[in-house]
């Protein structure tokens, strides 16, 4: 279907007028901002210090302005990327035009750019041409869906636009009848040639159907994606973030979120995502980050990246299968049966409760202290409910207090009554008696001190203090460990496990695998910090962490409000993560979550793809592979090479071309971090460009030219990669190295090259 010419003169026509407004809105917003900044200058001099509310006033609009500056000004050179029509039933047709920030006019108040995330803006991505609808906040809204268009702007200036309906291209169209109509989203492959330029971006403009759904999904229920890889549900995981915030605005902010990356590095890619939509203040952590933070623990972290090179480069069989068995122990929800028994244990000797005395008196009988403690606050964890306890008695504590003085004055009045029967009136009388009164005024005084200290120290003593302290203890009493632990725990593993705890503590090291359950015991004895409850959990790469890890994270998120984003096909932590979300679904979450399954990929092109679903497929898992869409490109190239100086040579022939090609990212993918430093060895000598290896502790990637270990890559994507030394001798047939070559052989945007050194791994063949 053609197009006319005069509604693509509309388009650029409205693109003018929209780019004039702009910087209109621009000049008078940044006036505004500058005037509102001379003018908290002076105030703040007027008020010396001072509280003025003029003053508040005014900064809180100097806030509204200058974050209205920045998003106008990041819109300015492209204010929107779609528009569609749309007629309510007995109303008329009106166009709507959507974009990354809604923009509207200051002073007529009339909104002249709709935010992706307005409820409306859900046609553009989910609505269908022809009759449907959409749900605003006052309910269903019925209408007729006419058109939707995309479009191509860059800096202020309409280059493409397409309609959804056709998928052709309606501007500058040089199609012939005879070129026909292609059958895929041209718009959509467009955005997915660019080339990696750093940081994760945002794809407002490309989300698609499926996608939008989970983006859009209720709130308060855990809602757990299993996607591909490349299908984006890192991205979507964000843009869902962002998305709710913007529905719940009124009671949700960014302080109230929290969202678990697998590493540092990884935070780091993703650490400009949620600024460029609009989004603030986000705690982004590790789980470790969090934890100690929680815990407030200090000392090195065994990270589950370097427990993984122990398994990877460890030659020793029985201590690889020592190290994973704890793993797998710690991981599952076994354990967390251990850890209620100990903490049951632990109740059951709190209850064992005495009386808080001073002297001979009784302040608090014991029989009212273990009723509060074991009945009327059973519902509070340990800690909790002796502060409750401690707060309950203290609003007694004066009238308690008054009352053993009370009994003190009584037997000093007995005393007193005795002499001035006994004695004549007279100085040595006087004299007597002065010294009952010093003696008792000084014994009211002394029990009144000793009570309060009695009372606090009473509490002191019956809470209990670290976390680290009492999982050590557990270890180490045999009694009650085999209590807790039922007996069924190998001697031989306890041993380690044992052995492990005490001489990572001597050393001030913690292992991941024992933070969930010491924050398990931290949140059923003290309870989850108020500042940790945070109404929205966000976990990436969910499938490498264990049951019972996740379960400690879902004890964070009030109302259930978590997301939970993963690939079981690149779980590489196999020794103690996720191999089935029902599993996860059932144990983590107590049979209550919603799942959703992505398997379109946008990130590789078909040929990559498709060679990377060759290991997937031979996975115990049953996923269903990987479907490619949309771009085409160069098959994946094994090379084989014989020395390390003929492999640097053929691979600085490899990045001259993805340069010279318009791309920057190449990453040389080794097995483990041992390899990659071998790598960088090789390359320091033969190649003649710079290259960087990725350690776990960095902070900061650098995505041009890097030598990175395969586990570490998940998540992260390059122009090109480079699988190294993909031998039969360095990748077996087993499920760890399947897992983590499939990984590898997704991170590739547009080249893919496989080296291998004498025979290639069967994985391949």
């Amino acid at each position: 279907m053609a197009i006319e010419h005069k509604e693509i003169k509309i388009e650029e026509k409205r693109l003018g007028y929209t780019n004039e407004w702009l910087h209109k809105e621009l000049l008078i917003i940044d006036k505004n901002n500058k005037e509102l900044t001379d003018k908290i200058g002076v105030l703040k001099k007027e008020a010396r210090g001072r509280y003025n509310e003029e003053l508040e006033m005014a900064q809180k609009l100097h806030l509204v302005t200058s974050k209205n500056l920045q998003k106008y000004s990041e819109a300015a050179p492209k204010p929107y990327f779609a528009r569609i029509d749309f007629r309510e039933f007995r109303r008329e047709i009106e166009s709507f035009y959507i974009g990354k920030f809604g923009l509207g006019d200051i002073n007529s108040g009339d909104e002249m750019v709709i935010d992706w995330r307005a409820p409306i803006a859900d046609l553009y991505y989910s609505g269908t041409e022809g009759e449907t609808y959409y749900e605003a906040p006052v309910g269903l809204v019925n209408g007729i869906l006419s058109l939707k268009r995309k479009f191509l702007i860059k800096d202020g200036e309409l280059k493409d636009a397409f309609d959804e309906g056709i998928n052709e291209i309606i501007l500058k169209s040089t199609t012939t009848e005879s070129d026909g109509n292609a059958l895929i989203d041209e718009y959509l492959r467009i955005n997915l040639e660019e080339s990696i330029s750093g940081k994760l971006k945002d794809v407002v403009a490309t989300i698609q159907r499926e996608q939008n759904e989970i983006i859009r999904a209720e709130k308060n229920s855990p809602l757990i994606v299993q996607g591909s890889a490349g299908s984006g549900k890192t991205t979507i995981a964000l843009h869902r973030l962002a998305y709710l915030l913007y529905k719940y605005k009124n009671r949700l902010s960014g302080k109230d979120i929290l969202v678990v990356a697998p590493n540092k590095i990884f935070l780091d890619y993703i650490s400009e995502l949620l600024p460029n939509l609009g989004v603030e203040e986000v705690k982004q952590k590790t789980f470790e980050e969090i934890a100690l933070e929680i815990l407030d623990i200090k000392g090195k972290v065994i990270t589950k990246d370097k427990k993984l090179s122990q398994v990877l480069e460890n030659e020793n069989e029985n201590s690889v299968k020592y190290i994973t068995a704890a793993s797998k122990l710690k991981g599952g929800s076994g354990y967390r049966s251990v850890m209620d028994r100990f903490i049951r244990y632990l109740e059951k000797a709190d209850a064992e409760v005495l009386d808080i005395k001073v002297e001979e008196y009784i302040i608090f009988e014991k029989k009212e202290i273990r009723r509060l403690f074991v009945i009327d606050l059973i519902k509070f964890p340990l800690n909790k409910r002796k502060d409750e306890i401690k707060r309950y008695f203290k609003l007694k504590l004066n009238d308690k207090i008054a009352n053993i003085l009370s009994k003190v004055d009584f037997t000093y009045e007995y005393l007193i009554a005795r002499v001035k029967k006994s004695m004549e009136d007279g100085s040595e009388r006087r004299i007597k008696l002065t010294q009952i009164y010093d003696e008792r005024d000084f014994r009211k005084k002394q029990i009144k001190g000793d009570a309060v200290k009695a009372f606090d120290n009473y509490f002191i003593e019956w809470k209990h203090g670290s976390n680290l302290d009492l999982y050590r203890y557990l270890f180490n009493n045999e009694a009650i460990f085999l209590e807790v632990t039922d007996n069924k725990i190998p001697e031989k593993l306890a041993n380690y496990i044992r052995d492990g705890i005490n001489n990572n503590l001597v050393n001030d090291i913690v292992d991941s695998d024992d933070i969930a359950a010491m924050l398990y015991l931290k949140f059923k004895i003290d309870d989850v910090p108020e500042k940790y409850k945070f109404k929205h959990l966000v976990v990436d790469e969910a499938q490498d962490y264990s049951i019972f890890q996740l379960l400690v994270m879902r004890l964070m998120a009030t109302n259930n409000s978590f997301t939970m984003v993963g690939d079981v096909g690149q779980g590489i932590y196999f020794y103690k993560g996720i191999d089935s979300w029902e599993k996860v679904i059932e144990e983590a979450f107590e049979g209550e979550g919603r799942f959703i399954s992505l398997t379109q990929s946008y990130r590789s092109t078909v040929e990559i793809i498709n060679f990377a679903n060759k290991v997937l497929i031979q996975q115990k898992n049953s996923l269903k592979p990987a479907e490619p869409v949309l771009r085409h490109g160069k098959l994946p190239e094994i090379i084989s090479y014989e020395s390390n100086k003929e492999f640097s040579e053929k691979l600085d022939i490899i990045v001259e071309a993805i340069i010279n090609g318009g791309k920057t990212s190449v990453a040389v993918i080794g097995k483990t971090l041992d390899e990659c430093k071998i790598i960088k060895e090789t390359l320091k000598k033969w190649s003649k460009f710079q290259w960087d290896v990725v350690k776990d502790t960095d902070k900061k990637l650098k995505l041009e030219r890097l030598i990175i270990p395969s586990y570490m890559t998940k998540g992260l994507e390059f122009d090109c990669s480079v699988i190294y030394d993909c031998s039969n001798k360095n990748y077996l047939d087993n499920e760890l190295d399947k897992k983590i070559l499939y990984v590898a052989l997704t991170r590739a945007l547009h080249e893919e090259y496989i080296f291998y050194n004498g025979k290639l791994t069967n994985l391949l063949v």
